[in-house]
């Protein structure tokens, strides 16, 4: 099929925003070219709100046909979180036809270079803006998200770190220049002279394993990552969200075929019910690159299993804020109570472990005492939750019965400070939704130990109570060295106590929130400037993204000629 888009038609398209992206990535300025409000979509957001939800009503129960090769059935069952079937299909590969058939594409686009893979790179990720409320439905109805949620971390965050991926990865690819002219005096001889071609090569072909909580935020970076660096890439979606990564693919075949490369450059791998592919797909020797986001556990396993491949991991962490003293109490416990409320505390960057000192925390509100504290931080997650309406927008619904069982279970840990109830949510009766649990625990009992040292993913937070700001730091150290973090979190006015926290999270790599009080919460990251895991520590092997996260991708390759 002829070329629909040419190489300079996307050049003069996408080339201001990519280099928009490379001086930001730069600067570390705030930026984005995907609004996160909205009103941006439409007269006044609803028109694009009521046609996106059209889109994905008219998604559920069909069949998504890619056009694979190798398509040997189809493949479902998933179920949104709040209750509804999705009914959709999607192809089952036979993996000794699709995976040939993916490699047979990347040569053209290994030579196509750098410039032209970021610019089809943004042209996939324009088609996927286009359907940013669509792709809101999916990642609300696979994730249990919120719709404000699902519109904004599953739309223009998502597409903001796929960007930012490719920005990366282009820069990394022209450090070295294509060609050079080698000369090398020889005093009265003639100098040796030669001609040098310097090429990015992929490796092969990525994988990328997506996760269920947030499918495209955590899928878009390897993706786009790969692509980019010249490597074709199968998605291998979490069974109960397939769809906004089926949605994906079939974006970047359209746009792969409509610019003359071969669509097979990115396909699915959707499984059977208990199939569980990964393992297999993981040991591949066509598979040389991994992206995974989940548990530990199976993380750990790629990382010792699949040695024929580059393996980029984000696991699970035990996160840790320190709460020693405050200029603005009441800003902080708003702060933290929306932190810890967000989505019932399904993301990897939800505080876990509030250490308090027993004695109490200085305030601009005067002394206040462990239980204090605690006892305040629960009213105000109260009053945050305390309107139903309100609190199904900051919830959503819990993803799965395994971070329900977690909810509950935690309650017979400890004294409970706070306890979860129950909320129902009359747009989706079915759906589970509940409010956080704090648990009081003592930072010097064995017994409590076991506890706070171990995730527990889900609306579950515990208020551990420490001898004093140095016991903290010393918990907080051992906690990231063995567990890991995706984020720390301190709140404190004595310059002795924050130089302690700063030192232990330069030592054991792990991004650090100091005093937030405002509008910006420790489990969030902004796209082009803050760093989402740092990979230096248990909780993650690689950061959102950097250098590091795109350079080991390709490998250049030299040509030397005789001049």
């Amino acid at each position: 099929m002829a070329a629909e888009l040419t190489a300079h038609q996307l050049i003069d398209r996408h080339r201001p925003t990519l280099d928009q992206a490379l001086e930001t990535i730069r600067t570390r300025a705030y930026w984005s070219p995907h609004p996160e409000h909205p009103k941006a979509y439409g007269e006044n957001g609803s028109l694009d709100m009521a046609a996106g939800k059209a889109a994905f009503d008219a998604l559920l129960g069909t069949r998504l046909d890619l056009g694979q090769p190798g398509t040997d059935g189809w493949v479902g069952g998933e179920v949104s979180p709040y209750g509804i079937e999705l009914g959709v299909e999607y192809p089952h590969a036979d993996l000794d036809v699709l995976l040939p058939a993916m490699k047979a594409g990347q040569r053209a686009w290994r030579d196509a270079g750098a410039e032209v893979r970021a610019v089809v790179c943004l042209e996939i990720l324009k088609r996927i803006a286009d359907r940013t409320m669509e792709f809101a439905q999916a990642v609300m109805h696979t994730s249990g998200q919120a719709f404000m949620m699902a519109f904004q971390a599953g739309g223009p965050h998502a597409q903001d770190r796929g960007l930012e991926a490719v920005a990366y990865a282009y820069v990394e690819q022209v450090r070295t220049p294509d060609t050079a002219e080698w000369t090398k005096p020889q005093g009265k001889r003639d100098p040796l002279a030669l001609t040098k071609r310097f090429t990015p090569v992929p490796r092969g072909i990525g994988l990328v394993i997506g996760c269920n909580t947030f499918p495209t935020w955590n899928g878009y970076p390897g993706l786009f990552a790969s692509l980019a660096t010249g490597n074709a890439v199968l998605v291998k979606p979490h069974p109960r969200a397939v769809l906004p990564l089926a949605m994906t693919v079939q974006a970047a075949r359209d746009v792969l075929t409509e610019t003359g490369f071969d669509p097979n450059l990115v396909a699915l791998a959707a499984e059977r019910p208990g199939e569980g592919i990964a393992k297999t797909l993981a040991t591949r020797p066509e598979i040389r690159i991994i992206d995974y986001t989940g548990s530990t556990s199976f993380g750990d396993w790629l990382e010792a299993n699949a040695r024929q491949a580059q393996v980029f991991t984000e696991k699970a962490g035990v996160n840790t804020v320190i709460v020693d003293s405050t200029d603005d109490y009441k800003g902080m416990l708003a702060n933290l109570a929306f932190s810890l409320s967000l989505y019932s505390g399904q993301m990897c960057t939800t505080p876990q472990n509030l250490l308090i000192p027993r004695d109490g925390i200085r305030t601009d509100q005067g002394d206040r005492t462990y239980d204090e504290v605690t006892a305040d931080l629960a009213r105000a997650v109260d009053g945050l939750l305390g309107d139903d309406a309100r609190a199904n927008a900051l919830l959503g619904a819990i993803v799965n019965p395994d971070v329900k069982a977690r909810l509950e279970a935690a309650a017979g840990l400890g004294e409970v400070a706070l306890a979860s109830r129950e909320i129902t949510n009359p747009d989706f009766p079915d759906a589970t939704v509940r409010t956080p649990v704090i648990v009081k625990l003592d930072g010097a009992k064995p017994d409590d130990e076991a506890a706070y040292t171990s995730e527990c993913f889900g609306p579950v937070s515990f208020a551990v109570a420490v001898d004093s700001a140095g016991h903290a730091v010393d918990l907080l150290r051992h906690s990231i060295r063995e567990k890991g973090a995706m984020t720390v979190g301190a709140y404190t006015t004595d310059p002795e106590v924050e130089e302690a926290v700063q030192e232990v999270c330069l030592e054991e790599a792990a991004q650090l929130s100091l005093n937030l009080t405002g509008g910006v919460y420790v489990n969030q990251t902004a796209a082009f400037s803050d760093f989402h895991g740092s990979g230096g520590n248990p909780a993650a092997n690689a950061a959102l993204c950097d250098g590091a996260f795109v350079a080991n991708r390709f490998r250049v390759v030299e040509v030397r000629h005789q001049a």
